[in-house]
């Protein structure tokens, strides 16, 4: 199957080949200094459409550059996008340091903090559509997507959690009424250990009951993030780009 090799002892992409300097050279741009955040400008960008935003949050033992390598597969068109680094570091192969997030109530807050000022830096930068901003990540990075949405449901127009299980503990469902409103995307690899099956559906018939709007898609791989995934990902954002537009 095509798909993407984890490094060593991670959970996550490696750097994407590009296949034309010049098709993604400049799409990358300096975020503010000490923001810990990455930030992706879309090809040809118009500044008088307003965007969808994508906010990502990696996996663990990552940082916020994750972002460059899942891009290519995703869309270079259809998105700005930005990454914010999780607030707890963590030791990884080859002495780098690597970052993840955790269910800490001061480290949830700094992350919550972060998240919010980088979408307040791509406002300032791009034009930002309000209603179609997208919290997305990877194993942990996933789960606090789930956290953040159930948290503040007004504030996005859609959760994706790529092997990312939903949250445990603090009540993640005490804004039910709210976040029933709140499209979710969830994928899980068949053969993964980290988020095995029997989880995925127990947490199905928790939004089921819940009477909450998701998509599963599991995949013939482990616990990764493959080609596959990141193209279903981006064909359902703009699925519910085009009927918000259409309920417009």
């Amino acid at each position: 199957m095509n798909r993407l090799q984890p490094r060593p002892m991670r959970d996550t992409l490696p750097l994407v080949k590009r296949s034309s300097d010049q098709a993604t050279s400049g799409q990358f741009l300096p975020a503010r200094h000490g923001t810990h955040t990455a930030l992706f400008a879309p090809l040809h960008y118009e500044p008088n459409y307003a965007y969808p935003l994508l906010v990502w949050l990696h996996g663990p033992g990552d940082d916020e550059n994750q972002l460059k390598r899942i891009m290519p597969l995703v869309s270079l068109r259809n998105y700005v996008a930005v990454a914010v680094r999780g607030p707890s570091q963590v030791h990884r192969a080859g002495g780098k340091p690597g970052y993840t997030w955790t269910r800490h109530r001061n480290l949830m807050t700094l992350a919550d903090e972060r998240v919010f000022d980088a979408i307040e830096m791509a406002q300032s930068r791009f034009n930002i559509s309000p209603d179609r901003i997208f919290l997305a990540g990877f194993d942990c990075g996933g789960t606090m997507a789930f956290r953040l949405g159930m948290d503040h449901p007004h504030h996005f127009a859609g959760v994706l959690s790529l092997c990312g299980e939903f949250p445990s503990g603090r009540t993640p469902l005490r804004r039910l009424s709210e976040a029933r409103r709140l499209p979710i995307f969830l994928t899980s690899g068949r053969d993964s250990r980290r988020y095995p099956a029997r989880a995925v559906c127990d947490h199905l018939r928790l939004f089921h009951s819940a009477g909450m709007q998701v998509a599963l898609r599991q995949y013939p791989c482990g616990h990764e993030i493959t080609p596959a995934m990141l193209a279903d990902m981006d064909r359902w954002i703009m699925e519910q780009v085009a009927g918000a537009a259409r309920i417009a």
